[in-house]
């Protein structure tokens, strides 16, 4: 018998969109009915970094000042496996389009 979390994974719909001609991995959970966004891609484009080691970086240190601050932001954000570029699926921060 399969878990809930299990069947929810599942579910999921894996899927490239593109923002200014780069990429943001994203995944749609069928239960939830709402895309979900790779933070990482979206940080690299707002700072208009392509190297993903600065900006997983960038996000690391965001976090960390946030979390201080107490912001409620960070609480906000979830982990989903994604494809990387190496091919191998990671636990990656998501955040959907109504976090506020």
């Amino acid at each position: 018998m399969k878990s809930k979390k299990q069947e929810s994974v599942n579910k999921q719909k894996n899927a490239i969109k593109l923002f200014e001609e780069r990429q943001v991995r994203a995944v749609w959970d069928e239960d939830a009915e709402k895309w979900w966004f790779s933070i990482l891609d979206i940080i690299g484009i707002l700072t208009d970094q392509p190297d993903y080691t600065k900006a997983r970086n960038y996000w690391k240190w965001l976090k960390k000042k946030l979390t201080d601050e107490g912001s409620q932001l960070v609480s906000d954000t979830t982990q989903l496996k994604m494809k990387a570029a190496d091919g191998k699926k990671y636990l990656t921060d998501v955040a959907d389009t109504e976090l506020q």
